[in-house]
């Protein structure tokens, strides 16, 4: 069988990969499989991967932020209880 020959999406053509502006090298794990990753590979063709790996980013800062959030909303709560004298048996 054949090699399949890789068409840039932007030119049409036959990549041209190293001599390319969008050709980059990727380093990091893959989540599917928690290998390493490290090679030289077209912006574009990756693009797919780094969206759902910046979804997922995302999901983890919003959640590390609700949490934080639930954390000054109750330390707020003991500090109005103070500064209104409820804990400090003055009425």
């Amino acid at each position: 069988m054949a090699k399949k020959e890789n068409i840039c999406p932007m030119l049409n053509k036959p990549c041209i990969e190293g001599q390319c502006a969008w050709w980059t090298k990727v380093r990091g794990v893959d989540n599917n499989t928690g290998n390493e990753v490290d090679h030289e590979v077209c912006s574009i063709a990756v693009l797919p991967m780094l969206l759902i790996e910046n979804s997922n980013q995302q999901r983890g800062t919003g959640a590390a932020v609700e949490s934080f959030r639930n954390e000054m909303t109750k330390a707020n709560g003991i500090t109005n209880m103070i500064m209104s004298g409820q804990l400090l048996g003055n009425k």
